[in-house]
């Protein structure tokens, strides 16, 4: 049997496939913002699962849901009717003030959730002539990793060997209120959007962007449609990124940290114009909108809010940027940030953002590259002052080269 994170890395690449390039710690116990590895070091989570574990790692009320529901009923499909799904619901609709919700596992099965639900409503709703429905996206997107979404990537990586690719995607620069307008036409039947690219590197658009796409929108009866799957849900300093510029869209996808990273939890809201284009067999998920998943998801929302985890975030996140806004660095090229979500972007003379993670990672901080210049960081949102000082500390020692740098293998 393994016993040492070497051990558990050569087995891990001798069986598993190579998509991924994991920095070389291997966790085995989370609680709050810190992990542990199998060696028994002692590390804070600056990644917080892409943002799925807004809430802490292991936090005991989500726990205690999925072991209660998990004992009791895990699976009904959909052929039943669950006594967790309702209530669910009532907790999502409520909270967000949308009227419908369609629940699934993944961000990317909740993603092309939307896709399905705004080609059916331009074709029974608006009238746009069928199989001509167009959907604005935008470069640096991602929205998932299924072949429909990659298909609209600008990333040539994601795309590279994977087609054909289904038409119907206008590919747009992403902050150029310009390139909307000129792109809107009849057959207009959705803008997907993320209000911040997270993958792409925490990139916030231009003020008033959203909220002109919103009423481009709504002029040319096109349905906004936002991405929040890792935006949402307090990690930018608000329950959704789209409320710093007032608007509502038509439909907002969550997923992530709907389930505070226990179980897949994914979910498309709308109101009854858009969601009343599904009917009995359109569409559906064996798994989706299960008994544990339901109860999962309302325990995770409970915890946000009881526990003011997004008036956190905004109070943690404001002073985050305001220490890294101090740090004079040559390597330094932008601190973009909103909230606990802050993206380092290094100048390409420093050799790549990947050997500083792993220099954090040294630190007992584990961080993640994206887009080979970006340091990425995300803590939970349950961090407090005390640690994220220790947490920024240890950031402006490998940035200010106090700490000693080696080449990345």
């Amino acid at each position: 049997m393994p016993t040492t994170t070497a051990d558990y890395v050569e087995l891990e690449d001798r069986y598993g496939a190579h998509n991924y390039h994991p920095l070389d710690v291997v966790i085995t116990k989370g609680e709050g913002v810190w992990v542990w590895d199998v060696d028994g070091k002692k590390y804070m989570d600056c990644l917080a699962a892409y943002s799925a574990v807004n809430q802490g790692h292991c936090h005991p009320r989500i726990v205690q849901a999925l072991v209660d529901q998990s004992s009791k009923m895990a699976l009904t499909s959909r052929a039943f009717r669950n006594d967790q799904l309702g209530l669910f619901y009532k907790q999502l609709t409520e909270m967000t003030g949308f009227s419908r919700t369609l629940p699934m596992n993944t961000g990317a099965e909740a993603v092309e959730t939307a896709i399905k639900a705004a080609r059916k409503w331009a074709y029974t709703v608006k009238g746009v002539p069928y199989n001509q429905a167009e959907i604005l996206v935008f470069s640096q997107n991602f929205h998932g990793r299924t072949t429909t979404i990659v298909g609209f990537s600008s990333d040539q990586q994601y795309r590279s060997g994977f087609g054909p690719f289904a038409p119907g995607f206008t590919l747009l620069e992403y902050g150029d209120i310009e390139a909307v307008r000129e792109a809107m036409n009849p057959n207009v039947a959705a803008v997907l959007i993320e209000p911040i690219q997270g993958e792409g590197g925490i990139i916030i658009p231009p003020d008033g962007y959203l909220s002109e796409i919103a009423s481009l929108c709504k002029e040319h009866r096109a349905l906004l449609m936002m991405d929040e799957i890792q935006s949402g849900l307090g990690r930018t300093g608000k329950m959704f990124a789209y409320e710093y510029e007032n608007i509502r869209p038509d439909v907002l996808i969550l997923g992530k940290a709907l389930s505070g990273g226990l179980y897949p939890v994914s979910v498309m809201l709308a109101d009854d114009e858009v969601m009343d284009v599904f009917q009995p067999g359109d569409h559906g998920s064996t798994y989706g909108g299960n008994p544990v998943a339901a109860a999962v998801g309302r325990a995770a929302l409970d915890v946000l809010v009881d526990e003011g985890l997004v008036e956190n975030s905004l109070a943690q996140g404001e002073y985050l940027m305001e220490r890294l806004g101090a740090l004079d660095s040559d390597l330094i090229q932008e601190i973009r940030g909103r909230g606990l979500w802050v993206g380092i972007e290094l100048r390409p003379e420093a050799g790549g953002a990947r050997r500083f993670c792993e220099a954090l990672q040294r630190e007992g901080l584990l961080c993640k590259e994206t887009h080979e210049h970006v340091i990425r960081i995300a803590p939970p949102l349950v961090i407090n002052r005390e640690e994220l000082d220790w947490a920024i500390d240890k950031v402006i020692g490998v940035l200010s080269g106090e700490r000693e740098l080696q080449a990345t293998t």
